[in-house]
């Protein structure tokens, strides 16, 4: 499976077919997927379509390659649902800055599950599927190759599992560029990019300022004033055991719920007040 999706979307694509699909047709899938048996592959309209090319087989009496039209759809999402989606989107930063920098967050499953829809299919029942070989099980391999075909896909443009559910990656940009977040980021987007300055030198010019009034040479090595003779030296300060106090109230070794602090506090008062007479 890895092999043909490495991101977290294809991956999740795939194990919905794995859930319901016989391993057997599914190692076949794959060998059509990799071995470029799928031709004229297209999505569109909530619809992933190929023409296969299937196998020779005298013992079925198939001397020619026979093509076979495979297709798989998804359902739709409605308009309606659509814009509480997009609603639910809009309210967060994260989402639509990704989305309009053409990323697919993680976590965007979380919108669809606000109003009980899921972006990604992830039963039997979200895939319609079709093939027009003789093979009685559905999905069938050339079914199971689309999907492998179309995991791989996914990785380079995840927008189309926003397609099969009825939203382009343009209409569904341009909503969320609608919302307050999504104008403030695309005006960041859209920006004019300031093209950078030459200067003939890294250092600030010197300039020179006028002073202001008439300053004597012993005035400014004297001043006015005389600064005092004596410097009084500041006097330390000291913290009581401050090597407790600087551990906090709840240091890393310590797995109380109250205060490191005034366990120690309390501790200190006690042995203060039992050795009194020595003190």
């Amino acid at each position: 499976m890895t092999q043909f999706s490495r991101t977290w979307w294809g991956r999740r694509f795939i194990r919905a077919l794995e859930s319901f699909s016989d391993q057997a047709r599914l190692g076949r899938g794959r060998s059509y997927a990799s071995g470029g048996r799928i031709l004229k592959f297209e999505v569109a309209k909530g619809q992933i379509t190929a023409t296969v090319r299937g196998s020779i087989n005298p013992y079925f009496g198939v001397y020619k390659e026979p093509r076979y039209e495979t297709q798989i759809a998804i359902a739709p999402i409605s308009t309606k649902d659509w814009s509480r989606i997009i609603q639910h989107l809009s309210s967060k930063a994260s989402l639509v800055t990704k989305l309009l920098l053409g990323e697919v967050p993680d976590n965007i499953e979380e919108s669809f599950a606000a109003v009980n829809k899921h972006l990604l299919p992830s039963t039997r029942k979200d895939f319609q599927t079709s093939c027009s070989c003789p093979d009685y099980a559905n999905p069938c391999k050339h079914i199971a190759g689309l999907c492998y075909r179309f995991a791989a896909e996914l990785d380079q443009n995840p927008f189309l599992l926003f397609e099969l559910r009825g939203l382009s990656r343009e209409a569904l940009q341009a909503e969320l560029a609608k919302s307050p977040l999504g104008k403030t980021l695309s005006a960041q987007l859209t920006a004019e990019q300031l093209e950078p300055e030459s200067t003939p030198t890294y250092y600030t010019e010197l300039k020179t300022v006028p002073l202001k009034g008439q300053t004597s040479l012993k005035e400014f090595w004297l001043g006015q004033k005389r600064l005092p003779q004596t410097i009084e030296v500041a006097s330390q300060t000291s913290v009581p055991a401050i090597l407790v106090k600087k551990q906090g109230d709840f240091p890393p070794f310590w797995h109380k719920d109250h205060s490191f602090l005034e366990v120690m506090e309390e501790l200190y008062q006690r042995v203060r007040t039992k050795n009194r007479e020595l003190i």
